[in-house]
């Protein structure tokens, strides 16, 4: 118990340290005046269309993941697992030092439900693994409208092709329960990376930028990628870090790729914080909906603790 609490205080001030370092970094780099004058003179109103993009990816992301539990046997409803999704968020992001979001699931539908932990764990990671296809999709679709790169046009479409095609096959050869609901899940996959492409468009539109946006949205989606490296908060330096560099090479501003970051960011935590309301009254996630036959106790959330 000690190690474990040990190692738990150890993650959290890695995380810590590598998102301050990061974040000093792009600060010494980029004018925090410059920084604070645009956020300030930033539409609201497509500052409040980036959030609600944002949060509709996020509704479409549970969902997702909610197939891809029902290709294991998990039938509960969509509230139900939007409850515990959001409670997951937050325990990513503000709880760094803890289980995390994915191991708060598994924990949870394990005490509540008759199934297997390794089943649990392959569901979040086919789940995440899809959003990642639909990241490779939508970064080779902009390599097409990046000439700097000087890919002829047909080498990303032949990747994406291909891949997909090795993807399906394997998936469904080797993971037979998880490609259940192949398409349905990689469609919802396409449409979350799209609506944060559209947040970070909005976000843009906000900072009244009449440029081109396709080097924006490529390094962000870029950054997306880097964004799941577990020793940080939550992807915070991280991102800054893959725009200021990506800044250098597009030839862009770097102050809209780091304000669209931290704003990103900003947005990203108001909505994981509504996961907190579960912390506090954890009865109300009790399912109102789907197969409950086989729905245990609520699991008390204090065990989580490190």
């Amino acid at each position: 118990m000690e190690k474990q609490r040990l190692w738990s205080i150890t993650k959290l001030l890695l995380k810590i340290g590598i998102s301050g370092l990061s974040l000093y970094l792009v600060f010494t780099k980029v004018n925090l005046g410059d920084l604070q004058k645009a956020v300030s003179a930033a539409n609201p109103w497509y500052l409040l269309a980036a959030f609600l993009c944002f949060v509709v990816s996020t509704i479409i992301t549970s969902s997702r993941l909610n197939s891809f539990f029902k290709g294991i046997g998990i039938h509960v409803s969509n509230v139900f697992n939007f409850k515990i999704y959001l409670l997951g968020m937050f325990y990513n992001l503000f709880l760094p030092g803890g289980i995390g979001g994915d191991g708060y699931k598994i924990f949870y539908l394990r005490k509540r439900m008759e199934v297997k932990g390794r089943k649990l764990f392959q569901a979040i990671f086919f789940d995440r693994l899809s959003g990642f296809w639909a990241l490779g999709l939508i970064i080779s679709a902009l390599v097409i409208f990046i000439p700097k790169f000087g890919i002829p046009n047909w080498l990303p479409i032949t990747a994406v092709i291909f891949g997909s095609i090795i993807y399906y096959v394997v998936m469904k050869r080797y993971f037979t329960d998880y490609s259940h609901f192949f398409i349905s899940t990689h469609l919802k996959a396409i449409l979350v990376q799209s609506m944060q492409v559209i947040c970070i468009i909005f976000l843009l539109y906000a900072l009244h930028f009449d440029g081109k946006f396709s080097p924006y949205l490529f390094i962000f989606l870029v950054s997306s990628l880097v964004a799941v490296i577990p020793f940080t908060m939550g992807g915070l330096g991280a991102r800054e870090i893959v725009f200021l560099y990506g800044a250098d090479i597009f030839g862009i501003d770097e102050h809209y790729g780091v304000i669209i970051s931290l704003l990103f960011y900003c947005i990203s935590a108001l909505v994981s914080l509504s996961g907190m309301y579960f912390v506090l009254h954890p009865k109300t996630l009790e399912d109102t909906g789907g197969d409950r036959g086989n729905l245990k106790e609520i699991p008390d959330l204090t065990e989580l603790n490190p």
